[in-house]
C-alpha cells in the first residue's frame, strides 16, 4: 500500500517547532497529529538554521490581519449557524408534511377498500 505524504507550509512547521520547544516533541506531535520523527526533523532544521522562526512570530501588522481573519471567521460561523437553524426548521416541516401525506394516503386507501 502506498504511503500518503502530506506537505506543511513553513509557518505551520515554525509554529510546530515553537510548540515542541514549549511542551516537548512527543506531546506536540500527538497534539498536532504529526509523526514524532517529522517534528524532530523540523526542530533539527530550526536548530541548523534551515527553518526560520520569524515565520512563526507575530508582528503588529500580521496581528491586525489575524484579528480581521478572526472577525471574519466568527461572522461565517454565525451565518452558518443561522443556515443550520433554517435547514433544521425546513427538515421538521418536511417530516410533518410527509407524515400528513402518508396518513392521508393510508386513509384514502382504506376508503377504496
Amino acid at each position: 500500500m502506498a504511503r500518503k505524504t502530506r506537505t506543511y507550509d513553513k509557518e505551520y512547521k515554525a509554529q510546530a517547532v515553537k510548540l515542541a520547544q514549549e511542551v516537548g516533541g512527543a506531546k506536540a506531535a500527538a497534539e498536532l497529529g504529526v509523526p514524532e520523527g517529522t517534528i524532530y526533523c523540523w526542530v533539527k532544521a530550526f536548530k541548523e538554521g534551515r527553518l526560520a522562526a520569524a515565520e512563526a512570530s507575530h508582528t503588529p501588522s500580521n496581528a491586525i490581519s489575524l484579528n480581521e481573519e478572526l472577525v471574519e471567521l466568527r461572522k461565517r460561523v454565525k451565518d452558518q449557524e443561522k443556515e443550520i437553524r433554517r435547514l433544521k426548521e425546513e427538515n421538521e416541516f418536511l417530516e410533518e408534511a410527509s407524515a400528513f401525506f402518508a396518513a392521508s394516503r393510508r386513509k384514502s386507501a382504506k376508503n377504496r377498500d
